[in-house]
């Protein structure tokens, strides 16, 4: 049998990642029937929605009409976590009141982005502002005692940038340490990465943030997907994001050429006492 540690969690991205590139906006019934089916399936940590402002994201503008209407807990089982994707404070409150209106979000998903030019489209500022709300949102998560992860956007390379330097990376995580987040997840928002690079940078924030669980979030732009992945489980990475059906990208890097355009992979899990195995789905 193999132990513990060989064993890959999969945070399953499709509800979100994956329909928020998509030009169809599919309806409110179709995503709650799509999420129970990945539960059938067996996933058991599922993110649903992002709390942004519609205009940004109209294929996420019914997240709380989503999330009232996930199968409760005493359906699926009390092993499936709910994530909600929030980029800042307002969208924190939104899955709050979700929360609190006995609906079913478990956890907050936040991000910081580590450059400039990405972060200056995606969430309107700059890579260092983007740090210091990723920072309050863990705090007033905890405060509110719901459960909170951090990904690191573009951290290996930016479309608007270009390279972008590990050190900042490797700060950044540090700062977004201090605050006790669930995991940090490092995403290849572009799919640029090569494995050589997925493996010193993994293998250095973990020493940068002992005790902190990673995460890896990677796009198959390039055919390099799969590698990637395999490269980050060699770092010891064990917690991996995926899309069901290879659906995903981000609409917040424009005028990227085909070739470009990301593209999600996903893994399947054959059963969770087995090692995993990985499907690419281009």
């Amino acid at each position: 049998m193999p132990s513990p540690d060989n064993r890959i969690e999969m945070v399953e991205v499709g509800a979100r990642d994956g329909l928020q590139n998509e030009p169809r906006i599919l309806s409110t019934e179709h995503k709650i029937a799509l999420i129970e089916k990945m539960i059938k399936a067996g996933s058991k940590r599922i993110e649903v929605a992002s709390f942004v402002h519609p205009r940004l994201v109209p294929q996420m503008a019914d997240a709380e009409a989503v999330v009232a209407g996930l199968p409760p807990k005493s359906a699926v089982g009390q092993d499936v976590t709910y994530v909600g994707l929030v980029l800042n404070k307002r969208g924190l409150l939104r899955a709050l009141q979700c929360r609190n209106a006995g609906h079913g979000i478990d956890e907050v998903g936040c991000v910081a982005v580590a450059s400039d030019g990405f972060g200056e489209k995606n969430q309107g500022m700059g890579w260092r502002a983007s740090v210091e709300s990723v920072r309050d949102i863990c705090r007033m998560a905890h405060q509110e005692k719901i459960g909170v992860q951090a990904t690191i956007s573009v951290a290996f390379g930016d479309p608007f940038d270009g390279r972008v330097p590990m050190a900042r990376v490797i700060e950044i995580a540090q700062a977004i340490a201090e605050e006790n987040p669930r995991e940090i997840a490092l995403g290849d928002t572009i799919g640029v990465a090569v494995p050589a690079q997925v493996t010193e940078l993994f293998e250095r924030v973990a020493e940068a943030v002992p005790g902190i669980p990673l995460r890896a979030h990677f796009h198959n732009t390039r055919n390099t997907g799969i590698a990637n992945v395999w490269a980050a489980i060699g770092a010891g990475v064990r917690i991996i994001d995926a899309s069901l059906g290879g659906l995903g990208g981000c609409p917040f890097a424009p005028g990227l050429p085909a070739m470009w355009r990301p593209k999600m992979w996903f893994i399947f899990c054959s059963n969770p006492g087995s090692r995993a195995a990985l499907i690419l789905m281009s």
